[in-house]
């Protein structure tokens, strides 16, 4: 579009790009799990990207008629920036429901770690550096002569590169870490359900494991530089699914237990329940008791079973990544595991003190 368009291609482009994300309109109206439900939802589906392009095709075709822009052209510039965002979101833990209406299950490949810098950078630092560069006139070939590519075009075909090249790493990355995992759990004859891996936040180097062995969950780190003979550290978390007895009948417990996918821990809570997801790497301190880490998960909410409007409250991660988390990281990622491990505890648990947990070494 650039060739017809110019700069403005870069400001429609942008335009488009959120689309996917104004389901947040409608937040006002929802409750919390409404809300969890819907965002990334029906907008990031199939069947809505199909009817935008189709939709917006004929008046945008309107718009770019000096352009002698067509229909299909504009329609296929709506799915094709529509589609990248949607797939940027199937990269990471939280995924898209692309099958929505047909299949609820969101599609993750959990490739990426939210809001990746390195994927975002270079199309961002690609699109501002072309919305500076002057327009270029346009070439018309002479005979069998080829015109040579635009600066403004290498531009943009170099920063796509980069973040698909990136994406491509992180892929093979977590290949490479699922082998690992996959057979340190072979080795101790480990028999479960499922299992998922995921990068560790701002990087692709440290991957985490949560296994569902039924009635807990095994949580391990590994980074990639390690030999598949290497033992993973597993931290036991048991499920805890007689704690959401008491809430089992409310629809919002119903509707978060399903967004989480089932990777959910439930305990016991004076109002109800806390349930909390082990999909999202946990926020780690060290030191709050000597020679011990409290582990707090990036999300988790109180289901209160006599509240009348919202039954959810959603907690508040304390600390978060911050702290020693990223020095540790780092010194775990190149080999120093006594930075990382330590005697875990489930900490953050409304109403309750912190957990000691089971260790598989």
């Amino acid at each position: 579009m650039g060739k017809r368009l110019g700069k403005r291609a870069l400001a429609w482009g942008a335009l488009l790009g959120i689309l996917p994300e104004l389901d947040v309109v409608v937040f006002p109206f929802l409750d919390t799990a409404g809300k969890l439900v819907w965002h990334q939802g029906a907008s990031h589906s199939l069947v809505v990207m199909g009817a935008a392009a189709y939709g917006l095709a004929h008046g945008l075709a309107k718009i770019w008629r000096k352009e002698k822009i067509t229909k299909p052209q504009a329609g296929g510039l709506v799915a094709a920036v529509w589609g990248a965002h949607v797939l940027a979101e199937c990269l990471t833990v939280a995924g898209a429901a692309v099958l929505w209406p047909l299949v609820g299950k969101r599609v993750a490949f959990e490739s990426l770690p939210p809001g990746d810098l390195l994927l975002a950078g270079p199309l961002v630092a690609a699109a501002l550096w072309m919305a500076f560069l002057p327009e270029e006139p346009q070439k018309k070939p002479r005979g069998k002569k080829v015109v040579a590519t635009s600066k403004r075009r290498k531009l943009c075909l170099r920063g796509l590169g980069l973040s698909a090249g990136y994406a491509l790493i992180a892929i093979g990355m977590k290949f490479v870490a699922s082998a690992g995992f996959e057979a340190d759990l072979a080795r101790r004859g480990v028999k479960y359900e499922r299992r998922m891996e995921s990068p560790t936040p701002y990087d692709i180097l440290l991957w985490r494991a949560v296994v569902d062995s039924g009635d807990e969950f095994r949580v391990g780190y590994r980074t990639i530089f390690e030999l598949p003979e290497t033992p993973v550290r597993w931290t036991i978390y048991p499920k805890g699914k007689d704690a959401l007895a008491a809430v089992a009948e409310i629809p919002a417990t119903q509707s978060l237990a399903k967004w989480t996918d089932g990777w959910w821990l439930a305990r016991p809570n004076a109002q109800g329940a806390w349930l909390g997801d082990l999909r999202f790497p946990e926020s780690r301190i060290w030191g709050s008791k000597k020679d011990m880490v409290d582990s707090r998960l990036a999300f988790s909410w109180v289901i209160r079973k006599t509240e009348k409007g919202d039954p959810l409250r959603q907690i508040s991660q304390e600390g978060g990544y911050g702290g020693d988390y990223l020095p540790r990281m780092g010194a775990r990622i190149f080999g120093n595991r006594g930075s990382w491990e330590a005697n875990p505890r489930l900490a953050g648990v409304t109403g309750s003190l912190p957990e000691f947990l089971g260790v598989d070494e």
